[in-house]
């Protein structure tokens, strides 16, 4: 299981960037995602614009849709991104107010 740092949840403990969390169908691990735009460092590539957090703090720049998730794991020699779709199930938003 990975969780997005509380910097990330609502307030009052963080920014408010957290969008959700989603099950990885292969082999069943729980990831969070946020929102990149809104961090001090906004993706490289404006279509992957989510933060999916993996453990100890680290996180990889990411498209989540509804049941997929485009997930950059490297950046080739020219500058693009190397992207890995993962098959989600029980992909929720927290629409925590």
């Amino acid at each position: 299981m990975a969780f997005a740092p509380i910097s990330t949840y609502f307030a009052p403990h963080g920014d408010g960037s957290i969008r959700g969390g989603f099950y990885e169908k292969d082999h069943g691990n729980f990831f969070e995602y946020s929102d990149a735009e809104a961090a001090e460092d906004p993706s490289p590539w404006p279509k992957y614009n989510m933060k999916v957090w993996l453990n100890q703090g680290k996180w990889r720049y990411a498209k989540v849709v509804k049941t997929r998730a485009y997930v950059v794991v490297d950046e080739a020699e020219d500058g693009t991104p190397i992207v890995e779709k993962w098959i989600l199930k029980k992909n929720g938003e927290y629409n925590w107010k």
